[in-house]
């Protein structure tokens, strides 16, 4: 047997590296087939030399994200290990990031992937960014607490939040209310990031006061959107002049992303989804940034990212067959 020892200069980062009844050492034990126990100072990993090391590197990405202030997850615990699997330990310095903001409740919003990172950092230098990528990436919400950071410092004066409202089109009319209460359904994820971002009074005050505007994409037609930040939000169910209208409301002083998950089109057969035209069409154009997000950075839980994984080799075992 093989034995590596982490020497820690804290108890508290020992407890904090271990987790509640051990559950992160746990997590690489399981993976690496290693067994890890804190003694004193030091934390001593053994097992077989190759999966020691690998232990051993991602429990050195977790200790330095600890030292960080950053609270350990099962998540990021995950990420470390699949990183060090990948050879990728030399990237694991750049998970730990500033925080985009805080939420009511006091929880601070960072990136968690270098996917992520990488998002909200073009987000910051590009006025159009498309974050493309399955569900549970944090593509909205991550846009979302760009958006309200760039409100507070009043960089802009206007968050303008859309999507399209797609039920086969825009087809709204079988739905019971008025015109608000008939969209809102299609917008709601967009309300609660707001909420838990702002707070329900904040966000009630702000939308009356026309600073904040939650709509679906056919109130953008005709207009021009200065000083704004805009999120267009499953935009791989808009159709090609869609997406050429909304990007064109462009005005000075505003940035926009628009996010979507182009496995996930729900539009009428025979109908091209404008999120896969624009990738095409935009790639090479200054100040507009196409991030592509993976299973990897899937920030729900793991089983989210079994099942990404499993329709993947579904979808290209059908290829196939073709």
């Amino acid at each position: 047997m093989y034995e590596q020892v982490i020497n820690i200069e804290r108890m508290e980062q020992a407890v904090s590296l271990f987790g509640s009844f051990d559950e992160n050492t746990k997590l690489l034990e399981k993976e690496y087939g290693v067994s890890v126990v804190n003694r004193g100072s030091a934390i001593k990993v053994t097992g077989e030399p190759e999966q020691v090391s690998k232990a051993t590197k991602a429990l050195e990405g977790l200790l330095m994200l600890v030292n960080k202030g950053e609270a350990l997850t099962e998540q990021n615990v995950r990420y470390c290990i699949a990183l060090v699997n990948e050879g990728n330990d030399d990237k694991l310095p750049a998970l730990s990031t500033d925080c985009i903001c805080i939420t009511m409740s006091g929880k601070p919003v960072k990136p968690k992937t270098l996917g992520q990172k990488t998002y909200v950092e073009d987000i910051s230098k590009n006025t159009i960014v498309f974050g493309v990528g399955p569900a549970g990436t944090g593509k909205t919400y991550l846009a979302v607490a760009m958006a309200v950071k760039a409100f507070r410092a009043k960089e802009v004066s206007r968050i303008i939040l859309t999507r399209p409202a797609v039920e086969a089109g825009e087809k709204l009319g079988f739905l019971p209310g008025d015109l608000q209460q008939k969209v809102d359904p299609y917008l709601r994820p967009l309300y609660d990031a707001l909420f838990e971002m702002l707070g329900a009074d904040n966000f009630q005050k702000y939308h009356e006061k026309g600073s904040i505007e939650v709509a679906p994409l056919a109130y953008m037609r005709g207009r021009t959107l200065d000083d704004s930040f805009i999120i267009l939000d499953e935009a791989q169910n808009t159709t090609p002049e869609q997406m050429k209208m909304f990007l064109t409301r462009l005005g000075f002083h505003s940035k926009i992303v628009v996010t979507g998950d182009i496995t996930q089109i729900d539009l009428p057969d025979g109908k091209r989804s404008g999120l896969k035209d624009a990738i095409r069409i935009l790639k090479n154009v200054d100040d507009i940034k196409i991030v592509r997000f993976t299973e990897k950075d899937v920030v729900r839980h793991k089983l989210v990212q079994d099942i990404i994984r499993a329709y993947e080799r579904a979808g290209e075992r059908a290829q196939e067959k073709k």
